[in-house]
């Protein structure tokens, strides 16, 4: 727990006031143990935690986002809609984060955004930013687009990021297009 705060502290020195500092546990406490560390960082300033519990542990979950003031945020391991519907169900976060894939793609996507936005729930991405990044455009409660530049590498035009904002290009589909060589150069042919 010491850890957690002297990391928390040393961040917030670094970056300043202006810069918005979340904290992942990646499912990495029990729920004694999240209930210590949780209330122990809760007055830092945090925009959310991430997923403190396993995933499915969703009356733990509700426990931390009814006590704590720092919002939680969940759904990474949400395997379709109706996960994120039965966790906001059991009001186990404050924010949904679905992974473009396990939600089902595309069309999960738009269904778990239909179910957020009834809900008025603010939904971010986790990882696949160059697909998220189009459908968080037509996401009612978009919130963060999660971003790493993974795929630039094999990317013909990698996105950019200017001021803090994903630059979408203005082109048919997604606009990715392979870059072959490096793609080649990478292939693994066992």
């Amino acid at each position: 727990m010491r850890d957690d705060v002297a990391a928390l502290e040393a961040i917030r020195r670094a970056v300043g006031d202006d810069m918005h500092l979340m904290a992942d546990f990646n499912q990495g406490l029990d729920l004694g143990e999240a209930l210590q560390r949780c209330h122990r960082i809760d007055d830092m300033g945090l925009a959310w935690i991430e997923e403190p519990l396993v995933y499915d542990n969703l009356h733990g979950h509700a426990q931390l986002a009814a006590e704590l003031s720092t919002p939680i945020q969940i759904g990474e391991n949400f395997y379709g809609p109706k996960d994120m519907q039965a966790a906001l169900d059991a009001k186990a976060c404050d924010f949904v984060m679905p992974d473009f894939m396990r939600i089902g793609g595309v069309t999960g996507w738009l269904r778990a955004a239909a179910i957020a936005g009834t809900a008025g729930v603010p939904m971010s991405t986790h990882l696949y930013p160059e697909v998220a990044a189009h459908v968080m455009r037509v996401t009612e409660t978009a919130h963060w687009l999660e971003w790493q530049n993974w795929a630039d590498p094999i990317l013909q035009a990698p996105y950019a990021v200017s001021g803090g904002r994903l630059q979408i290009p203005d082109v048919p589909g997604v606009g990715l297009e392979w870059n072959e060589h490096a793609v080649a150069a990478n292939a693994w042919n066992g």
